[in-house]
């Protein structure tokens, strides 16, 4: 039942949130990006968090400080689930642009939204393609829009507290927009949905950690080459040690 009050809102949201997503699409191709703004702001929160709730989902967050202020920044999170984006629309500072898999882009009116919010669409089957997505989120961040993006490129489907290798176009974006790295480490989100290999909705406990910026600009060759390994590194210790804390917390 669960389920389907969640895809029953899922759905419905959208569908009658149409006069507000008109106007945020006008309001994107005459440029205002104050209103387009506004109305992100304002209505995906609340869609996505609304979301979380009928999931029964409970999200600690700690590191919000460390989100830097006035300028855009590239997010790399772990992946575990289909509900790490609205954990990353919702938990973070504010909602920002994703670089999202091309199959996303094909459901209907989401990917309207996705627009509004400068999302960035990768079709992992076609190179080139892939190389004009990433020098188009590097543009997004250039032209002052942070970025959310997965690096392990899909969702790690083994235990809790594992996570896949870090690719390296995510810190491409970063470094050549002269952008920071704000690593981020999600822990249970995959409980919730596909922790049993079915897609339906269990309530559940997600803890976030936001880390310190990792700053891009001024490194050396090496350094931009070890990026991808040393954020994984610091990813992935954070990941265990909070897979470690509710596995105590359950067991006592």
């Amino acid at each position: 039942m669960r389920t389907l009050i969640w895809f029953a809102y899922f759905w419905g949201y959208l569908i009658f949130s149409w006069p507000i997503l008109h106007k945020g699409l006008k309001a994107l191709r005459r440029g205002d990006e104050a209103t387009v703004q506004a109305i992100v702001n304002r209505h995906v929160p609340q869609w996505a968090g609304r979301l979380l709730k009928l999931a029964g989902v409970e999200v600690t967050v700690t590191g919000r400080e460390n989100i830097p202020q006035g300028r855009p920044c590239v997010f790399v999170a772990n992946h575990r689930s289909y509900y790490d984006i609205p954990l990353m629309l919702t938990q973070l500072d504010a909602p920002h642009a994703l670089v999202s898999k091309a199959e996303v882009g094909r459901i209907p009116l989401v990917r309207r939204w996705m627009e509004l919010l400068h999302c960035v669409f990768v079709d992992r089957e076609d190179a080139r393609q892939s190389l004009r997505c990433l020098a188009e989120a590097t543009e997004r961040v250039k032209s002052g829009h942070s970025v959310v993006i997965f690096p392990e490129g899909t969702r790690y489907k083994g235990p809790e507290g594992g996570m896949g290798e870090f690719k390296g176009g995510a810190f491409r974006i970063a470094t050549r927009a002269g952008a920071p790295l704000v690593p981020v480490a999600v822990c249970g989100s995959r409980a919730i949905l596909e922790g049993d290999g079915h897609f339906t909705m269990k309530p559940g406990k997600v803890t976030i950690r936001i880390l310190p910026p990792v700053e891009t600009a001024g490194l050396s060759r090496e350094e931009l080459k070890a990026l991808p390994a040393r954020l994984e590194e610091l990813v992935r210790r954070h990941v265990e040690e909070m897979a470690a804390e509710a596995a105590g917390k359950s067991a006592s």
